[in-house]
């Protein structure tokens, strides 16, 4: 999660680490979780924030956050 907090986040979904130099982007949706994640959230807590906030079923939120939670693990930050 050390990793993770590092990142530098703006928003329009450029996200840089500076502990290796690499960069990307992420859209409206990974910027939302990784905000959240960086606040220590745990990934159901998210998963129901996003239903609530972008009226979507419980399920896809789910699916949304186990993917890109996923992404972040193959990048080594979580």
């Amino acid at each position: 999660m050390d990793s993770l907090r590092q990142l530098a986040i703006n928003e329009e979904g450029f996200v840089f680490n500076p502990a290796t130099g690499e960069s990307w982007t992420v859209n409206s949706t990974g910027l939302y979780i990784l905000k959240l994640l960086k606040e220590g959230k745990d990934e159901d807590t998210i998963a129901r924030q996003m239903a609530a906030e972008f009226d979507v079923d419980l399920e896809t939120a789910q699916r949304d956050v186990v993917d890109f939670v996923e992404k972040l693990r193959s990048y080594r930050l979580l």
